[in-house]
């Protein structure tokens, strides 16, 4: 089964990390994505650019392009991983060791269904 672990963090505390403190983070982190990658389950991940360089598009028939993300939140979506895992527990648990690297991070787990061009739907 597929999941998507989505990293939230308060961007303006990410920001502020200075490039040593940024480059440690990252660090651990891919300490924390080596150990799910030699568990053959880590497919993407990516770091998202800050909320301030988005659009967002919205509304009924023709959609306007507003600047920033669609929710005025304290926490914002700055990261995803895509994992291979047989259980939601094994997705959780792989989302602790990344909370226990990233400590401001609060990590949301979903089923993904994959959706490929020409191919049939995939259920996780």
């Amino acid at each position: 089964m597929l999941y998507a672990i989505l990293a939230y963090h308060e961007e303006q505390a990410v920001s502020a990390l200075s490039p040593d403190e940024d480059a440690a983070l990252m660090a651990g982190l891919m300490r924390v994505h080596d150990k799910i990658d030699r568990q053959n389950r880590l497919g993407p991940a990516a770091r998202l650019d800050g909320t301030g360089t988005a659009v967002t598009l919205r509304g009924p028939g023709e959609p306007m392009v507003i600047d920033g993300p669609f929710a005025e939140t304290k926490e914002q979506l700055l990261g995803f991983y895509v994992l291979e895992c047989d259980t939601l527990d094994a997705a959780v648990a792989a989302a602790r060791d990344l909370q226990r690297v990233n400590r401001s991070a609060v990590y949301e787990i979903r089923p993904i269904t994959l959706y490929l061009p020409g191919a049939a739907v995939q259920d996780g």
